[in-house]
């Protein structure tokens, strides 16, 4: 106890204390008559203004292992692997603008609540469909955990973790998440909606003061700069090539794009940033958003450059356990560099940082198994307050599953099956994206484009090895078949699962294969707020209108 630091760790639990409150409470915000449905619990009522969506997508997607592992990344390799996230977001928000908004239509007429719901809907597939929600669902578990690892690093900085007693090294963590596993199942969507202000106020906050202050304090930028340029030039002894790269090099320019261009097309296949935006109240308010929401990547720019900060200041992030772990360097640098009282308010931002998507993400995953999964496979006549109670169970599970991977197994593993989840989510964007422009791609050749995508990213992520521990699944870079230069696995998959779904489509066309049915038209795509026909129209409709 004699190494905690007290001034710090009381303003974080003040922090941490008062935005519990607020979750509890914000069952009370825009209370509906009732919460027993998916729309009002699982979405927050799809009633969510410009600034809401703003502050609760930012809280979503800028998540705290961001906030932990893009700066401890630039410490520890450099531009590559931590920098590439900052060009990754920007080229995202064009993407969503251009589709997203057509998404949100077709599931505001229809009452869809994840995607695999319209892609079932799109192309009347239940394998499909439950291909997009296995894969969604999968890919989000190591991602909550996650938020757990950046809780660790604040709280092993503060001074707690150390030890084989639970009370030191566990229960924190433990009383944080089933805090947050309670005011999610009473609140829903509302509680990280609410707690988004404040967990973007600090995140703000902290940041702006740490960019101007830090650099005076350790010689200048030039200081800075240089510092990391000679970090990365000196050689790894376990690799014999250096340590990173301090601006990516020839070689390295096919891994930096295609990291940054898969990572863009990925992010909004993930279930929780759909359930952050659908939750919005208009189509107009998600491309307001997506014009808006780039202020977090000039943020998330000075967050990374924290990380040579880090370089220059001669941060040593050393875990309890005695171990070096760049994980830690930013609450490190933090502790190291601020007074108490600050330090206390930025570990609170990163902790706090750690709610709002962990609460996003587990609810978003609770939607996915009792729509696509219990209602669709095990209960098919479930009553909307059905679906509520299995999903607010469902989000409990979520979490307990997410403490105890954390707790018991190698946190390691979480980063490794978190990048798995980069590779397998992109591959759900044929079906998705596409399917909201065309029907001509076929149901079963976007299923076997899925599947060969899926098998061959979980294959070559496999045969990455770390050089140092040896252990597989050590990146998501390898060589690219046919132009050996290093690149993103995930982008590869996608291509070949584009190449595989595109080649079946027309073989499958051509022999005139049932494409399913479609119960979509054309306006479905283009519907918005006030649209008196949110339910499902008439089947016979349906039936005699040609698709878009």
């Amino acid at each position: 106890m004699s190494g905690i630091n007290w001034t710090a760790l009381i303003i974080l639990v003040v922090l941490f204390g008062a935005v519990t409150i607020m979750g509890f409470m914000a069952t009370r915000w825009r209370r509906p008559t009732s919460m027993e449905s998916l729309d009002e619990w699982g979405l927050g009522g799809r009633s969510f203004g410009t600034w809401i969506t703003w502050f609760l997508l930012g809280g979503d997607l800028y998540t705290a292992y961001t906030f932990v592992a893009v700066p401890a990344a630039m410490f520890a390799t450099g531009a590559v692997a931590g920098f590439f996230a900052v060009p990754y977001t920007i080229v995202l928000y064009p993407i969503i603008f251009v589709f997203m908004a057509r998404l949100w239509s077709v599931s505001h007429r229809h009452g869809y609540v994840t995607p695999a719901d319209f892609v079932k809907g799109r192309y009347g597939s239940r394998h499909l469909s439950l291909a997009v929600a296995v894969t969604g669902f999968l890919a989000t578990m190591p991602y909550i955990a996650l938020q757990l690892v950046g809780i660790q690093a604040v709280l092993e900085v503060v001074g707690l973790g150390g030890g084989d007693n639970i009370i030191a090294k566990d229960a924190p963590l433990f009383i944080a998440f089933a805090l947050l596993a309670a005011y999610t199942y009473s609140s829903g969507l509302r509680a990280p909606a609410v707690i988004a202000f404040v967990k973007d106020t600090l995140i703000y906050l902290v940041i702006i003061v740490a960019i101007v202050y830090l650099p005076t304090k350790v010689g200048g930028w030039d200081a800075i700069f240089g510092a990391a340029e000679e970090k990365m030039a000196t050689t790894n002894p376990a690799t014999q090539k250096p340590t990173g790269a301090f601006i990516p090099g020839s070689t390295q320019m096919w891994a930096y794009a295609t990291l940054g261009l898969g990572s863009a097309l990925a992010l909004f296949m993930y279930p929780h940033s759909i359930t952050a935006t659908l939750s919005s109240s208009s189509r107009n308010t998600i491309r307001r958003n997506a014009a808006i929401l780039p202020a977090y990547s000039f943020v998330l720019g000075l967050l990374a450059l924290l990380g040579w900060v880090a370089i220059a200041a001669g941060t040593k992030p050393i875990g309890l356990d005695g171990k070096p772990n760049p994980q830690l360097v930013i609450p490190q640098l933090f502790e190291d560099m601020f007074p108490g009282w600050f330090a206390g308010v930025a570990f609170a931002a990163i902790a706090i940082g750690a709610l709002v998507p962990a609460a996003i993400m587990s609810i978003a995953a609770a939607n996915t198994f009792t729509r696509n999964i219990y209602k669709e496979f095990l209960k098919p006549d479930a009553t909307p307050q059905q679906e509520a109670k299995v999903s607010k169970l469902a989000s409990l599970v979520v979490k307990a599953f997410a403490l105890v991977f954390v707790l018991l197994l190698d946190k390691q593993n979480a980063i490794n099956f978190q990048l798995l989840g980069g590779i397998w989510i992109l591959q759900t964007f044929p079906a998705i994206v596409f399917g909201l422009y065309t029907r001509w791609l076929h149901r079963w050749a976007l299923l076997a484009g899925w599947a060969v995508g899926m098998v061959y990213g979980t294959y070559a992520a496999y045969n990455v090895v770390n050089p140092v521990t040896g252990a597989h699944f050590g990146g998501s870079l390898a060589n690219i078949p046919g132009i050996a230069q290093m690149g993103y696995i995930a982008l590869t998959a996608f291509v070949l699962n584009l190449v595989v779904a595109g080649l079946l489509s027309l073989a499958l066309n051509a022999a005139k294969v049932s494409k399913g049915h479609d119960e979509t038209i054309k306006g479905d795509y283009f519907a918005d707020a006030g649209d008196p026909r949110v339910e499902k129209l008439d089947v016979g409709i349906h039936e005699t209108t040609a698709s878009p």
